[in-house]
């Protein structure tokens, strides 16, 4: 059974057809979108602010979704992946965005749609990424514009597939 609890009387909203693993957590001041999944060891804390989350957005294993009390919610779009690992705290992800594993995305940074962060990418504070742009590095700088075929091949499939994945968990 997933830990889902309430924190300072708000609790977290969870439409039915959305997945949440086992042993995922999703706390306090969270609201969730429809098609969206949470899966293994993935933490959603909304004690400190309030976290909005899309529709069709998959929280991968491991990745922990977070804000700052008083300063930073995190709102995330639709169409949003968040990879394996992924530490998304504070910010904006705008829809159709895919955030690669184990990369860190802090307090006031705005990530525009269409946009792709790569794997182990680190946005320090108040970054704002354009956009259909591609960012990597430590710390994550642009490295190029996103194509058709990235938006469609990557951003669109993965979110796509992670809703078909969470189907094979029905009971």
């Amino acid at each position: 059974m997933p830990v889902i609890k309430t924190v300072r009387g708000k609790s977290p909203e969870i439409p039915e057809d959305c997945f949440v693993a086992e042993n995922a957590t999703i706390v306090g001041d969270v609201t969730i979108g429809r098609q969206c999944s949470i899966w293994f060891s993935a933490v959603v804390r909304g004690d400190v602010n309030f976290i909005k989350i899309g529709n069709k957005v998959n929280i991968q294993d491991g990745a922990v979704i977070h804000g700052t009390y008083k300063t930073a919610p995190t709102t995330i779009g639709n169409n949003v992946s968040i990879g394996h690992n992924a530490l998304v705290h504070g910010c904006t992800i705008e829809d159709n965005v895919l955030i690669g594993m184990g990369s860190i995305i802090m307090d006031g940074c705005v990530i525009a749609s269409h946009s792709i962060i790569a794997a182990g990418a680190v946005l320090t504070k108040h970054t704002k990424v354009e956009s259909g742009s591609v960012y990597a590095g430590v710390p994550a700088k642009k490295v190029k514009d996103i194509s058709e075929a990235l938006v469609s091949g990557e951003i669109h499939r993965i979110a796509e597939n992670y809703v078909m994945y969470s189907s094979w968990f029905e009971e």
